[in-house]
């Protein structure tokens, strides 16, 4: 399955391993790409020696392709988009606000530029600004999210915009792939599906609540304080939706200090009480454990299929 994005990026399939905080190493990044996807690591707001250590370590595992999120609001954001360029990586993505000062650095590094957007309005911004390409992300993903569904943005920021672009967001299988690739995206960025990888490090107890998760499984807490995030169903995620239902300044403040860590507390240790376990609503899919080779393969094999059964119909 070759698109412009796979040309572009010298991967063999696109498909995006999705910059999850705490989850997404440097060990599950190279798995990826070997696996012939684009791993990515993700920096969050992690210490740039942190963040070197894991770029080193995918370096070590892989000679294929690997990126690197920047989460732009971070403290440490100008030292991670230096160390873009010191560390030579190929591909930086980026989320939570705008890379325009530093496009033009990472540009004449030869560095490939890939903003998430959540808009036709940002995506325009972006492709005015000169990036590579952007991952409309819809509101099914886990972690942070927007107000508008991956079936509506899609479509909508393809006509956009003439940069490729990549589907996020409510995409597990080949299916999901197929879909995206008809409604004119280049490719595909997944998380979800990736916490069942073998390579994915993190605690059983996360993965077997996505394991178990269905349809209904998730919620969103954080519309509130303007940040809203999509996690299981958890006793803090239900607390959460309670204070939020009685918001008032204080209240905001106890949120704020409820889920100090909280993500970590999920990831490390697997503290079911005091958690959050980011997910999409796709994880009633994701039913048992895989490899990142397995997920890549299984979903572009079913994708080309589904794709070849389509076109004999028309």
């Amino acid at each position: 399955m070759r698109t412009r994005i796979t040309e572009q990026l010298h991967i063999e399939y696109p498909v995006f391993q999705g910059a999850m905080a705490w989850i997404a190493d440097g060990y599950l990044a190279a798995s990826v790409s070997n696996a012939g996807g684009l791993g990515i690591i993700a920096g969050g707001a992690a210490p740039i020696e942190v963040i070197r250590e894991e770029v080193r370590k995918a370096k070590s595992m892989t000679d294929k392709p690997f990126a690197l999120n920047i989460m732009l609001l971070s403290p440490n954001a100008d030292d991670v988009a230096q160390l873009v360029i010191d560390e030579n990586i190929p591909v930086v993505t980026t989320g939570a606000g705008s890379p325009s000062k530093y496009i033009k650095q990472w540009k004449e590094a030869g560095t490939a530029v890939i903003p998430v957007v959540a808009s036709v309005a940002l995506a325009r911004r972006m492709e005015r600004l000169g990036v590579d390409a952007v991952i409309a992300e819809g509101m099914e993903s886990g972690g942070h999210i927007g107000e508008t569904t991956t079936m509506a943005l899609l479509p909508q920021v393809v006509d956009a915009v003439n940069i490729p672009v990549i589907a996020a967001g409510g995409i597990a299988d080949g299916r999901g792939l197929a879909a995206a690739r008809v409604l004119g995206a280049e490719g595909v960025q997944c998380g979800t599906v990736f916490l069942s990888a073998e390579e994915c490090h993190i605690s059983q107890k996360y993965k077997d609540l996505v394991f178990k998760a269905g349809d209904i499984s998730t919620v969103v807490t954080g519309k509130a304080s303007g940040h809203p995030v999509r996690s299981l169903k958890t006793p803090l995620s239900r607390k959460l939706l309670k204070m939020e239902g009685h918001i008032e300044t204080r209240t905001l403040e106890e949120i704020e200090t409820m889920t100090a860590g909280s993500l970590r507390k999920a990831v490390q240790d697997g503290n079911f009480q005091e958690g959050t376990f980011m997910s999409g609503q796709i994880a009633g899919l994701v039913n048992e454990p895989s490899t990142c080779r397995d997920i890549i393969q299984n979903m572009v094999e079913e994708a080309e299929k589904r794709l070849r059964s389509a076109s004999s119909l028309i």
